[in-house]
């Protein structure tokens, strides 16, 4: 297995998940970040976390390419904090957690979250856009929109739940 062989730091473990892996991980940081130089930096801190403490990984928890797309995920949107948001919401796409080594099952739940999505009231959509593509804390968004922390929390929770039943449904 590659990451035990990573763990033993063989470097040429960490060249075959880098060739496996590296493109899933620059499209989510891309995603979310929508800059190619910063997505690029996520990359490469995600692989040298990887690197660095392969141990983090553990594998009964789900697969690698799921576990470094969170990673690059929660990279990405720590770099947005560190900048002025500027995400055009026309075009957000909503990252799932799906089995990423299939590519057909990846863009079935992508066009099934976007069609969920699309169901979901503008105020809550627009709530947990922000939350998630902008990496804003519900109070952020309270000051943002003008609208009351506990409405904020209540249209996010409403539209992660219909989400979540969106998406489980067969």
């Amino acid at each position: 297995m590659l990451v035990e062989r990573l763990r033993a730091s063989d470097e040429g473990a960490m060249a075959q998940l880098y060739d496996r892996y590296s493109g899933i991980v620059y499209s989510v940081a891309l995603r979310v970040l929508n800059d190619t130089g910063a997505a690029e930096d996520v990359l490469q801190e995600v692989f040298l976390q990887l690197w660095r403490n392969p141990n983090v990984f553990d594998a009964g928890r789900g697969s690698l390419g799921a576990w470094l797309s969170v990673i690059a995920r929660n990279r990405a949107i720590d770099a947005l904090r560190k900048r002025k948001p500027m995400t055009d919401f026309d075009n957000v796409v909503l990252a799932v957690e799906c089995n990423l080594e299939s590519e057909a099952g990846r863009k079935v739940s992508i066009e099934k979250a976007r069609a969920a999505l699309t169901k979901v009231p503008a105020d809550q959509r627009k709530a947990l856009e922000l939350a998630f593509f902008q990496g804003l804390t519900h109070t952020e968004i309270a000051a943002k929109t003008g609208e009351p922390l506990g409405t904020i929390k209540t249209r996010i929770r409403a539209a992660l739940t219909a989400l979540r039943k969106a998406m489980t449904e067969k």
